[in-house]
């Protein structure tokens, strides 16, 4: 017998640590090689971590929300030629084996890859009322399973994050975003009991970015209307004449503004590392695009925006979405960004503020374009008309350059001619 301690690859470019979002494995369990036994989050995005040997699991590095150094070990496990008749003594550590948070108790027999099971109805005092008679066929870990039932979660609603599998991740990102569907209507005999909801993995980073960012930066917001008639009425025509490329949005004109107009407002497309006190404006326009996934906000970051035609950018935007929605964006892919976009799509709003993503000094937010009567040459007209907010960080951009980017920005989107001038 012996003991294997498997340590903590290097598994993002300079990163120091991981977080321990989700066990699949306990103290006690035997796992196989290749099996997966961890999930860990970097700053953005989530590794599956599997066993290089076959054994018994002897000790855990920590709880879910556990923080974990790259190189230090992650899990003992006890390998033998021949199986084990006991079960042994963990090493001595500086702390004990810890004991595993309840959700990631997995079942006392040896769990092998996961397998395709009918899910039987959540046992729970409030089915949702819409529950089909015959549950759909899901793929989760018996763990994954046993938690779903304690919590009332039906799996066959629950959408994975990567692949097809559910993970104790994407329960947690369905209490987050789906938790209000459970509760009962006026008059019902029963409410749902009350439920903490540990904040780990992704909504832990952007807790602690958002936090940050309002804590370091003075925002401040401008509003500005701009009419998209005419924007609109080109963007239907190149549709109607786009032939095999990707449907244009509101967006990839949007983007072609924003970096048209920069040159002219250096300030804005820059990042400020206020510790040594240095403002770098960047000449590349390397674009970040919040995007909302399952699992939280993301933001995958368009290289070199200035570079792109409207097009181009269309098929960027779609490919860097869905990479994000099914978790297989690079970390490359969501680091770098030197300004963002931020646009809550068909929920548009009148106005937004949106929070600077540090260390940028700005972040653009399109809201819905809405039909509204005008006056034009003392007449009133029907036109399309979408406000653009801006947040700035104070500190390296003033109110007047704010403005009069918007200004710009504006210019090229009310005569969308000048967007394809040279």
């Amino acid at each position: 017998m012996a003991l294997f301690s498997f340590k903590l690859p290097d598994i993002g470019e300079g990163i120091s640590e991981a977080e321990i979002v989700a066990w699949h494995v306990k103290v006690g369990d035997m796992v196989e090689e290749d099996q997966q036994i961890a999930d860990m989050m970097t700053d953005k995005a989530t590794v599956e971590m599997e066993s290089p040997v076959s054994g018994k699991v002897v000790e855990l590095a920590g709880e879910v929300g556990d923080q974990v150094s790259i190189g230090a070990t992650l899990i003992v496990i006890e390998t033998a030629g021949e199986a084990a008749a006991a079960p042994a003594e963990a090493p001595a550590a500086p702390a004990a084996a810890v004991e595993p948070a309840p959700e990631t108790v997995a079942a006392p027999a040896p769990e092998p890859a996961p397998v395709v099971v009918a899910e039987p109805a959540p046992v729970a005092p409030d089915p949702a009322p819409a529950a089909p008679a015959a549950a759909a066929q899901v793929m989760a870990s018996p763990a994954v399973r046993d938690r779903a039932r304690a919590l009332g979660i039906d799996l066959a609603q629950v959408r994975p994050a990567q692949g097809d599998r559910i993970r104790h991740a994407d329960l947690d990102a369905y209490l987050t975003y789906n938790g209000a569907q459970g509760f009962r209507a006026p008059g019902a005999s029963a409410a749902r009991a009350d439920e903490a909801v540990k904040v780990i993995g992704m909504r832990r980073r952007i807790a602690e970015n958002m936090a940050a960012s309002k804590r370091a930066i003075p925002h401040f917001t401008y509003v500005e209307e701009i009419d998209v008639t005419a924007l609109e009425a080109m963007r239907a025509d190149l549709n109607a004449n786009r032939g095999e490329r990707p449907k244009l949005t509101m967006l990839p004109l949007l983007i072609v503004a924003i970096c048209k107009a920069l040159p002219a407002f250096p300030m804005i497309n820059a990042r400020y590392d206020d510790e040594a006190g240095v403002v770098t404006r960047h000449g590349a326009v390397h674009l970040g695009m919040a995007t909302q996934t399952d699992a939280g906000l993301m933001v995958p970051v368009i290289r070199d925006a200035q570079d792109r035609n409207i097009w181009q950018l269309a098929s960027e935007i779609r490919r860097l979405s869905d990479a994000a929605r099914s978790g297989k964006a690079k970390s490359a892919e969501l680091s770098g960004s030197t300004l963002t976009v931020t646009s809550l799509g068909p929920l548009g709003g009148i106005a937004t503020t949106p929070v600077i993503n540090r260390p940028e000094v700005a972040i653009i937010g399109p809201n819905r374009v809405i039909e509204r009567p005008v006056i034009r040459d003392g007449e009133i007209a029907v036109a399309k008309l979408m406000n653009l907010s801006i947040s700035c960080d104070h500190r390296v951009v003033d109110g007047w350059d704010a403005a009069s980017y918007v200004q710009a920005v504006r210019k090229l989107l009310e005569t969308p001619v000048l967007l394809f001038a040279d």
